[in-house]
């Protein structure tokens, strides 16, 4: 099995987990909703439910994303992933203003609870599948770097600690005797969910719009280029980040006394090496004799000149 067909079978395996995990957990926790009355069980009744959603969201989105380049996608569907993770972001963002809003009236007009003591239960149990689940993920994402998946693996982290809050209220609740715990508590959770879903947001739109990978890839890149045998200079390199690999574009600077055949085993070896830097990578060089007089990407950049269209003209 090639290694890139391993990663897709990781992530198909960690979505369908992740999703049988999280509809399990949702029915315990409005079941102890229920049972209780409550409001930081809703509120992570309500989070286990995004998670449900969403999880079904990250199984298709991986799916998806694992299709091959086709004739209308030529860049493969990688990208399905970052969809994926902004939808996610949006649903855990609807959740926590509404479950904010709940929680706020609870403060002011807090209500007793019943049955304690089976919340209490019922939340220790889905703190530790949770806590089993963002392990098995964890480790998923270092395999596979799945945009996706790291963001599926954000909510169980959130879940985590929406748990802790949640035992926290009702071991007040039960012990003390703190009648409002209970809401402040959810409100606690409901910020928490909020920044997580601005974070994931951010991360899903990087991807999206097509944003520069860091600049110390970057700089990894350009030396890797620089040391190959044959290259005189390097310029214009333009990365993205499409979830399932990165796209590398380069003009490669060779000697132009050289034969076609010589400057592409040049830009080959340039491209393998590049290749070698990221677990799976998308490669493609320009090559053109060095010291040639162009209008350069890389100038136009930095200038801020760089107008609609221009960008395709000078690769």
């Amino acid at each position: 099995m090639t290694q890139r067909k391993s990663d897709e079978a990781l992530r198909r395996m960690a979505s369908i987990v992740a999703l049988l995990a999280a509809l399990t957990l949702v029915i315990l926790k409005v079941w102890a909703w229920v049972a209780t009355g409550s409001i930081s069980l809703l509120t992570s009744a309500a989070d286990g439910l995004v998670d449900v959603i969403a999880s079904t969201v990250t199984f298709v989105g991986v799916r998806y994303a694992a299709r091959p380049a086709d004739s209308g996608h030529r860049f493969g569907h990688g990208k399905a992933e970052a969809v994926a993770a902004f939808v996610q972001a949006l649903l855990l963002a609807g959740a926590a203003i509404g479950l904010g809003i709940e929680s706020g009236q609870r403060v002011f007009n807090p209500e007793p609870l019943n049955q304690t003591g089976f919340g209490i239960w019922v939340i220790v149990g889905s703190s530790l599948a949770a806590a089993g689940l963002v392990a098995m993920q964890t480790w998923v994402v270092k395999k596979t770097g799945s945009t996706a998946i790291a963001a599926d693996r954000a909510h169980y982290v959130t879940d985590v600690a929406v748990n802790i809050a949640v035992l926290v209220a009702l071991l007040l609740e039960r012990f003390l005797g703190w009648g409002r715990a209970d809401a402040i508590g959810a409100l606690l959770i409901s910020l928490y969910m909020l920044w997580n879903a601005r974070g994931m947001a951010v991360h899903a739109l990087s991807q999206l719009l097509d944003r520069e990978l860091d600049s110390d890839e970057r700089i990894r890149i350009r030396e890797v280029l620089e040391a190959c045998h044959g290259v005189e200079g390097v310029h214009d390199i333009r990365t993205r980040d499409a979830g399932d690999r990165v796209f590398v574009e380069f003009h490669l600077e060779v000697d132009g006394a050289l034969t076609v055949f010589e400057s592409h085993a040049i830009a080959d070896a340039a491209e393998k090496a590049v290749e070698g830097l990221f677990p799976s990578a998308d490669v493609s060089a320009h090559v053109e004799p060095a010291g040639i007089d162009d209008v350069r990407l890389d100038q136009l950049v930095e200038q801020g000149t760089l107008k609609k269209g221009q960008g395709a003209r000078v690769l």
